[in-house]
């Protein structure tokens, strides 16, 4: 009597099909968490700087520089820069989809109150987080 040893080629050939087919929808799907995670990253940034932008509208002064709300310039998400009444991320080192696109917290004066928008063109409903479509 033979005894069988080992895997015959069909066996290992169907093994690699099969992980083939699971990486064919894994690495598209995580290239979406990894774009979606930068997005959320580069408005998680930006949010930080709300509360001294508002401080200082309220003491009577101007912000003028991102110094000026206690953030950076540039980080490993975001290019930072500040209007009179807005906070923008533009986003760098990020996966090709949302790479270059905005983030942008706008100050409403007449009521006080903050939205959140993107640019539409480089980062879609997909990948903006809830609440900032």
């Amino acid at each position: 009597m033979k005894v069988q040893k080992g895997f015959t080629l069909i066996e290992l050939m169907i093994v690699v099909a099969i992980i083939g087919i699971l990486a064919a929808i894994a690495i598209p799907a995580y290239s979406k968490y990894q774009a979606k995670a930068k997005v959320a990253a580069g408005l998680a940034e930006i949010s930080a700087g709300k509360t001294a932008f508002e401080t200082r509208l309220n003491d009577g002064d101007t912000v003028s520089t991102v110094a000026q709300i206690g953030l950076t310039a540039s980080t490993s998400n975001c290019n930072i820069s500040v209007t009179g009444n807005s906070i923008e991320c533009e986003l760098v080192h990020a996966p090709s989809q949302v790479e270059g696109g905005t983030i942008t917290w706008t100050r409403t004066a007449s009521t006080g109150s903050w939205a959140c928008a993107t640019d539409g063109s480089k980062i879609t409903d997909e990948y903006a987080p809830k609440g900032c479509q």
